[in-house]
């Protein structure tokens, strides 16, 4: 966030609550914005709405997932933060036939199971204990509520609280394992305004859903930034109806952050390092690009010609730069060689 697009400063605004505590609320309690019926999908896309191109591509994923696995008698996939179930959907479309029949497909979610899911889909609020496949987290650990951090006039980084209107005051400096984050992943200078995203509670739940994985793959992608690139003035924000709005943690708008990925990278205590690339290269790796067909082919087979150049535009759309294409995948092996090279 900007400091233009910044909630309104007050001294002591109502209620006033660390951004985690409040955002929380918001967005999963009782009458919180992802329990609402018409799904994040009413709200904004992702690049599983952008184009089954996305579908087929973790679908291949899951394919060679499957073969570096030996092709086990149940093969797993795990849709961390479902939605409405769009992805595991397309997913099961997508495969060949003889993987569909072995997958067993689980859509992890808070919201209600929708009608008309694949009967084959297991509904759950949390990840299977024990999972061997592919768990795929897609734009999830944006939406794990975190606390943010300011520096005050003496360059101290403190607590930013919130108001239910969306309104901001400094709260008690930051101190502990929140202060040791900010420290080694994000530390913010000496002067007034800095602001940083503290990305512990994100670093812990990647750990705790990729530790289920006994055999397989953990993907995560989402906004994302580097420790050579954070902003400075972090990049809290909300979504309403399709567009960019002041974040308000009143249950109405979409609350997300973009992910410090390097730092989730590092939480999970494998002892070999993950691997951290954009949606642009491991989409390409999966066979996704945006080339333009022959323009021969639309004297040969014109239909052929604008299914083609049909799917060169959704391509391009999901490996973009500066859009989709710049999205960060984290992907952690285990027990199999990394199936994208």
């Amino acid at each position: 966030m900007t400091q233009e697009t910044r909630g309104q400063r007050r001294d002591t605004p109502e209620s006033p609550r660390g951004w985690r505590t409040a955002a929380q609320e918001a967005l999963y309690g009782p009458a919180g914005f992802y329990r609402r019926p018409e799904g994040p999908a009413g709200h904004f896309r992702t690049s599983v709405h952008a184009s089954r191109l996305f579908s087929g591509a973790v679908a291949e994923l899951l394919r060679r997932v499957d073969a570096a696995l030996g092709r086990p008698a149940a093969l797993d996939f795990v849709d961390m933060a479902a939605g409405r179930g769009e992805l595991v959907t397309g997913v099961l479309a997508a495969l060949p036939r003889e993987v569909a029949a072995r997958v067993r497909p689980y859509a992890v979610e808070i919201a209600d199971r929708p009608d008309g899911l694949d009967e084959r889909v297991v509904w759950r609020g949390e990840p299977p204990a024990e999972i061997t496949g592919l768990l795929f987290a897609n734009e999830w650990l944006d939406n794990v509520p975190v606390d943010v951090a300011e520096t005050d006039r003496a360059g101290v980084p403190r607590y930013v609280l919130v108001g239910d209107d969306g309104s901001e005051c400094l709260g008690e400096p930051v101190a502990g394992a929140d202060a040791d984050w900010l420290a080694r992943w994000w530390p913010l200078g000496a002067g007034e305004g800095a602001r940083a995203e503290i990305g512990l509670p994100r670093d812990r739940a990647w750990a705790a859903v990729a530790g289920r994985v006994a055999r397989g793959l953990a993907v995560a992608v989402d906004y994302a930034h580097t420790a050579d690139a954070r902003p400075p003035f972090g990049t809290l924000t909300g979504f309403r109806a399709g567009r960019e709005t002041t974040p308000v943690p009143d249950g109405t708008c979409d609350l997300t952050a973009h992910v410090a990925l390097d730092a989730c990278a590092a939480a999970d205590g494998r002892p070999a390092p993950a691997r951290l690339l954009t949606q642009r290269a491991a989409l390409g790796a999966l066979g996704v690009t945006g080339t333009r067909p022959p323009l021969a082919l639309a004297s040969t087979d014109p239909a052929a010609y604008v299914r083609a150049l049909a799917s060169a535009g959704e391509a391009a759309e999901l490996t973009a730069r500066g859009g989709l294409g710049d999205f960060g995948w984290l992907l952690r092996t285990v027990d199999i060689a990394d199936p994208l090279t």
